[in-house]
């Protein structure tokens, strides 16, 4: 074709990128890979190796190690003996490590672009202009954070040893994403790549080799799930970080349940990609491309879902099919080329599987006719209309290159349909409006919202999801923090296992035997008193044995009410942080005017002088709290892009509390406080010491001003109420502070939503230490951070 008739069709000829570079350098491996351990290369325990393949050729790459716990065992033994020296480093030492990472990946930019390319069979555009500079950013950035740590996190430390398993999806991204954050922080690190594209995760490790970074701070093994199910169990793994599905997910929560691991998972999406009526359409078709087609929609953050103004849906589906007819489909390589490989045989019959699905479920099935190649694991872009908001194809992640399409009539129509999801990671909201754009992004439950734009990504913004799709971040302050803890935490003693609670039924739960009874007191639901369903009550006692009263025994039930009490209450969170905090200082200035008669019922079950430290230490921790509601802000980022992103404090939402047994009111106040500071609404289960000062409580909320249900009181025995509250679905994050037993408990019980939970551990808190009992490490975990991705300019 001359280049006059190529002007006249303007179509694309073959630009192939040269993999000459890649392939010398897995010849120059010998295409055979062990392990990295210690700073060297170790070939696997058992002997045993798999196959990578080029997903758009089917041609084998090279043979990678299977890792067996053996091989888990020595990477772990490994960064545990680097961990004291690499920790001990000055912060301005890590830095320059991290920062010559950095340089090297830069230095190898175009060899690990076109080796992720052949891996896992994304567009080199994408692993080029995206991919490789965005691994190169988040070394950058953190090597700034390592110099700037102690000044930043006075009183934190490292966490340890840091398990790492990471997608396939973005192999050398998450791969960023974890180990820079990690290293940072001080943290030693053992990472397994995922099974279908470990290649640019042992590039890495040579890198880590020129460098010279310290034996045994990065440990990288290869290998299945079975590999990745080793790193999760073994005892001296003190964090693990996940990205991946949602089901393995829960089975990671299972599995480190009765551990002491801190674990962030980052996990499934079905973003929301929502379009009003006064949007610049064809904008919004172009960010629907990035959304759905980037990276064949093998995104976990994809805009798979739809939303249309219905008055603006037909045209907007016409012009979204041109669109998709330009699209190009072909070898990854291929700088022309929009839309590469799917990874793997299984996840393209799975996607094949699910749209099957939605079709005989009623939705319309369009796909362009567009040339696809004749070999390699292809997916042709495909629209999917007429869905109904319940299909399988708009409530699964299918991973994929296909678009469920909906229509909405008003804003409040998209908020609803938008949060109709088990997930919320990430969503697009496209309107010419910001009044609109920003009033629907602050009410989508999720951790990134996009305006008028889409798949941006910089370190400096944290990213991360709600609900099941995982707690935690990563990038920003706020993924720092999840390889820090206070450093007093991490020595606390152990707190005593807790007398098991009695059978429900049992003689001693209903034990009436005692006729001196001088107070009763009833549950608090919805800010009013209310009877127990159980219909029995159990006896507390002072310090000398002596009865003081009853309290009524909670159930299931009760939790029901309890819980349906606090979501109606939810306006809570909508109000203004002044407006809390107001609050907060008519509960501190009520409970000072009545100080001396709690103080001297408290005694009675735990000591004068203790009674008298809880209620004026009470009274300050309300102050702290009223005062940390309007100051505990968010951040506005200045990424790399014409975008600001405002990363907003939110609220978690409805919060189960089981208070510390060792201090009842201090304990209550200091964890129930910093969930209201915040905008949530409680669930509390107060403690069994002294449950009677539920009637203390409650008379102080009722002459406080605090909305009915944002506070809700149960008593009863913890560890029975813990386990439904736990499995309660419509409970959002769970807060225990007992002993091992009810730590572990907690998390196993909460896996059914991967609801957050925040534990002592089973480790003693001195709620009468500031330093310890209140304060940013409560704030935290009282919100979760979303980031609204804002841009400016022509």
């Amino acid at each position: 074709m001359s280049i006059a008739e190529k002007f006249v069709t303007m179509e694309y000829g073959p630009a192939p990128e040269e993999p000459k570079e890649a392939l010398g350098w897995l010849d120059r491996h010998s295409r055979r890979f062990g392990h990295f351990i210690h700073g060297t290369w170790v070939q696997p325990s058992a002997g045993q190796y798999f196959d990578t393949d080029d997903p758009s050729t089917g041609e084998k790459l090279a043979s990678v190690s299977q890792g067996s716990a053996a091989d888990i065992d020595a990477a772990v033994k490994a960064a545990r003996a680097a961990f004291p020296e690499w920790q001990a480093l000055s912060p301005h030492s890590r830095a320059r490590y991290l920062y010559a990472l950095a340089r090297q990946v830069q230095k190898h930019s175009r060899l690990l672009a076109v080796l992720e390319t052949m891996d896992n069979g994304k567009p080199i555009r994408e692993s080029r202009d995206i991919d490789i500079p965005l691994v190169a950013r988040h070394f950058y950035y953190h090597a700034g954070w390592a110099q700037l740590l102690e000044q930043e996190f006075p009183g934190f430390t490292a966490c340890g040893v840091v398990g790492q398993i990471i997608p396939w999806n973005f192999p050398l991204l998450m791969l960023a994403w974890k180990i820079a954050p990690a290293l940072a922080t001080g943290n030693t690190v053992v990472l397994k790549p995922a099974e279908f594209t470990p290649l640019t995760a042992l590039a890495f490790a040579g890198i880590c080799e020129e460098i010279g970074l310290p034996a045994g701070v990065v440990n990288i093994v290869t290998g299945d799930g079975s590999t990745g199910e080793a790193l999760v169990k073994h005892p001296d793994v003190d964090k693990i970080a996940f990205t991946g599905s949602t089901e393995v997910g829960r089975a990671i929560r299972t599995a480190t349940a009765e551990s002491h691991k801190r674990l962030s998972l980052e996990l499934g999406g079905k973003s929301p990609f929502i379009v009003f009526d006064d949007a610049d359409l064809d904008g919004a078709v172009e960010g629907l491309v990035d959304g759905i087609w980037f990276n064949q929609g093998q995104v976990c953050c994809a805009g798979s879902r739809l939303l249309m103004q219905e008055s603006i849906a037909e045209a907007l589906i016409g012009k979204i099919r041109d669109r998709m007819s330009t699209l190009r489909a072909g070898p990854p390589l291929d700088k022309a080329i929009d839309i590469g490989a799917i990874v793997a045989r299984v996840q393209l019959d799975r996607i094949q599987k699910l749209v099957n699905q939605g079709i005989a479920e009623g939705a319309t099935c369009w796909q362009p006719q567009i040339e696809m190649p004749s070999r390699g694991l292809y997916f042709p872009p495909t629209l999917l209309s007429n869905v109904h908001p319940t299909s399988i194809v708009a409530q699964q992640e299918i991973f994929g290159p296909v678009l469920a399409a909906m229509t909405f009539r008003t804003p409040a129509e998209a908020v609803e349909l938008a949060n109709n999801t088990v997930y919320g990671l990430a969503s697009c909201v496209w309107s010419e409006n910001i009044n609109v754009a920003l009033q629907v992004a602050a009410q989508i439950k999720a951790g990134v919202v996009w305006v008028n734009c889409t798949n941006l990504f910089d370190a400096a913004c944290g990213f991360g999801g709600y609900r099941e799709s995982g707690y935690g971040r990563e990038g920003g302050r706020e993924g720092l923090l999840e390889y820090l803890e206070p450093a007093w935490f991490k020595g606390a003693p152990t707190l005593p296992a807790a007398k098991p609670s009695p059978a429900e039924g049992s003689e001693e739960e209903t034990d009436t035997a005692v006729p001196a009874i001088d107070r009763t007191v009833k549950l608090y639901i919805g800010g009013k008193q209310a009877r127990p369903d159980s219909g029995y009550s159990m006896q507390v006692r002072g310090r000398d044995g002596q009865s003081l009263g009853e309290v009524p025994l909670g159930n299931r039930k009760d939790i029901r009410n309890a819980v349906e009490a606090a979501r109606k209450a939810a306006n809570w969170g909508k109000s203004t942080a002044h407006n809390r905090a107001q609050v907060l200082y008519y509960m501190g200035e009520n409970l000072s005017q009545r100080r001396d008669e709690i103080a001297s019922r408290l005694a009675q079950a735990v000591g004068e002088e203790q009674a008298e430290a809880e209620v004026n230490l009470g009274i300050e921790r309300i102050f702290s709290y009223a005062a940390w509601a309007d100051k505990f802000d968010g951040a506005v980022h200045n990424p790399p892009f014409r975008n600001i992103a405002i990363a907003m404090n939110e609220p978690i939402g409805t919060v189960a509390v089981i208070c510390p047994q060792e201090a009842p009111l201090l304990g209550f106040l200091s964890t129930v406080m910093p969930v209201l500071a915040m905008g949530n609404t409680a669930v509390a289960i107060p403690s069994e010491t002294y449950p009677l000062i539920t009637g203390d409580l409650y008379q102080l909320f009722d002459t406080s001003d605090l909305p009915g249900g944002a506070v809700n009181i149960v008593t009863g025995f913890q560890s029975q109420l813990l386990k439904v509250l736990a499995e309660h679905d419509d409970i959002d994050a769970i807060w225990c502070f007992g002993d091992e037993a009810s730590a572990a408990a907690a998390k196993a019980y909460s896996v059914g939503n991967l609801k957050q939970v925040f534990t002592n551990e089973g480790r003693a808190i001195d709620w009468f230490d500031p330093k310890q009992g209140e304060g940013r490490w409560f704030l935290q975990h009282a919100t979760q951070v979303k980031n609204i991705w804002v841009p400016y300019g022509e």
